[in-house]
């Protein structure tokens, strides 16, 4: 059977037919038993709910030769050729393709005119979010003062682009998602009617993919089977819409939270080579983490989930991951995938999605948190862990000198070393504050940093154009103060901040800032909590950080340079202006 025919042999012809909107139903078929609708109805609703079915019964139901009634009989005349459109006084209106005032000025003028067919005038707009402001004016006062024979049904799936004045002079109904239970009963029905075999998971996986919607459900039931010739699997529904087995995300999760990169990137590859899109993996990966998050989280919460029909068989695959680990890939899955829309080459994107969330140390699984985390993995996190506790050592106690002064410093130390057995002048790479940090301290609420703060969604746009990958990096950070030739950024990741230094991307950063201020400016950056730290003691005076003296200079060097040079050695300290 077509697609158009299945679907028009399956669209409600009566209230007790629709699927899912008994609140509806019930308030409309009350006011028509006691004959006190009104004149005006804004349905709203996502799409494939009934909006526009549901006008079409309540347009029988008051012109019915034996009502007006709770149902329309659909067998008189009137009901027979309201169903088939071909009465002139029941008009669908599609506000997209008719949203200017002419066309509203137009029907304004044809409703003074009472009907010739049937008892009511109907005047189903659909999208009615479409028409211009104008047109909603010119629509406004006809809304307001109706002739008692007319009525207007509006649908939207957009009401909050509808006008208040036009919201206040309609009854509302808001129509609801239909559950997965009501979808799959009434597929099941349409199989049976239709002689088509379909087993229970593949009807499942179909309501899932409508998301709420009956007539998409039915719109993708028709195509199954069409193309199995009757005979529905959950695999061929797989293979029709391009979705993928749950068991391949459930290795991929897996990988991902071993920081298995070796096996992302091959599961990636055969999931290229079957075909499937990387946009599309992307999505269907998301859904499965957040559903990964809803077994986690809510007890027995098979229920909850968006695109699992077998829930319970991942229930292990949730609890071998920390929540935090789930909330912090979903987020930068949502991330990429919004990227992945401005993506010239949306695969390599998908795979460095996952590198990266695979790569990320934070929030392990429970298993690895119990010390289940392989060998080598718990060595390099001990170095690290070590080595992070050196450098914290190393900063004290060099602030303790730094604030201590000359005084308290041993004039052995004073001694001068050559100058050639001092490095070339370059930054230090342990330096956490950029150079003149006190003004940056300072100026973070002068009025020129204002300025720049309230354009600098100007700045991530100009960036985006220039560079999707570097906007991604960039739009991480926010800018926290000004001088005269720099802005200082902030980033709360470390990642993040080192990346948009790269020398490629703080040109193009810096490019962009001279084009939107006027003037060049210099881009420098610090982690979020250590400006935080500063801002929140904000000093009245703080010495340069790391501002030591330049080459061939003669005056006796400060003795806290010395130790510093001892500390840390001279290859990592410089001697600057």
């Amino acid at each position: 059977m077509a697609h158009i025919a299945l679907y028009r042999a399956w669209r409600p012809q009566s209230f007790q037919e629709m699927v899912g909107q008994k609140h509806i139903i019930q308030t409309l078929q009350n006011s028509l038993r006691e004959r006190r609708f009104s004149h005006a109805y804004l349905f709203n609703g996502p799409r494939g709910t009934g909006k526009t079915s549901t006008a079409k019964i309540l347009a029988k139901a008051v012109n019915c030769e034996q009502g007006p009634g709770p149902e329309p009989c659909n067998a008189c005349e009137a009901c027979k050729r309201i169903t088939a459109g071909a009465v002139m006084d029941v008009v669908e209106i599609d506000a997209a393709s008719n949203r200017g005032v002419e066309e509203i000025r137009d029907l304004r003028e044809k409703v003074k005119y009472a009907p010739t067919e049937v008892r009511y005038k109907v005047y189903i707009i659909d999208e009615v979010h479409m028409l211009t402001t104008e047109a909603f004016n010119a629509l406004l006062k006809t809304l307001e003062e109706p002739p008692e024979h007319v009525m207007f049904i509006l649908a939207t799936t957009e009401p909050h682009r509808l006008p208040a004045t036009i919201i206040s002079r309609c009854q509302r109904f808001d129509f609801r998602r239909v559950s997965l239970e009501e979808q799959v009963e009434r597929l099941a029905e349409v199989c049976r009617e239709e002689q088509i075999n379909a087993d229970q998971e593949s009807l499942a996986y179909i309501a899932k993919l409508s998301d709420g919607g009956m007539r998409d459900a039915i719109s993708l039931l028709d195509q199954a089977a069409s193309f199995t010739d009757g005979q529905i699997t959950y695999q061929q529904v797989l293979d029709i819409t391009g979705g993928m087995p749950e068991e391949q995300f459930a290795k991929l999760a897996a990988a991902v939270r071993d920081q298995d990169v070796a096996s992302v990137l091959t599961l990636i590859e055969q999931l290229m080579l079957e075909g499937k899109s990387a946009d599309k993996c992307m999505e269907s990966l998301l859904y499965f983490f957040r559903d990964l998050l809803m077994l986690k989280l809510v007890p027995n919460g098979e229920g909850m989930t968006d695109r699992m029909t077998r829930a319970a068989a991942f229930k292990d695959v949730a609890e071998s991951f920390a929540t935090e680990r789930l909330f912090s890939i979903i987020d930068a899955l949502n991330r990429y995938q919004t990227e992945m829309k401005y993506a010239v080459q949306p695969q390599t994107l998908f795979e460095v999605a996952l590198l990266h969330i695979a790569a990320h140390q934070g929030g392990h699984s429970s298993s690895t948190a119990a010390g289940a985390q392989p060998a080598s993995s718990a060595s390099n996190d001990q170095v690290v862990q070590q080595l992070q506790k050196q450098i914290s050592a190393l900063e004290t106690k060099l602030n303790q000198l730094a604030q201590s002064g000359v005084a308290q410093a041993e004039p052995a130390r004073a001694e001068r070393r050559p100058a050639a057995a001092r490095p070339s002048a370059r930054a230090s790479s342990h330096s956490k504050k950029p150079p003149q940090f006190d003004q940056y301290v300072s100026n973070r609420e002068h009025p020129e940093f204002v300025r720049v703060r309230g354009q600098w969604g100007q700045v991530l746009q100009q960036v985006k154009e220039a560079g999707v990958t570097i906007h991604a990096w960039l739009v991480n950070g926010e800018p926290v103060s000004l001088k005269d030739d720099g802005i200082l950024v902030a980033f709360k990741n470390s990642i993040h901040r080192d990346t948009t230094e790269k020398p490629a991307n703080k040109e193009t950063i810096e490019r962009v800032l001279q084009e939107t201020f006027g003037k060049p400016y210099r881009l420098d950056t610090m982690m979020l909590k250590d400006w935080e730290a500063a801002a929140k003691d904000s000093p009245a005076e703080e010495p340069p950080d790391f501002q030591l003296e330049p080459e061939g200079h003669d005056q006796a060097r400060e003795p806290w340079i010395d130790e510093a040079l001892h500390m840390f050695g001279e290859e990592l300290v410089v001697i600057k202006e």
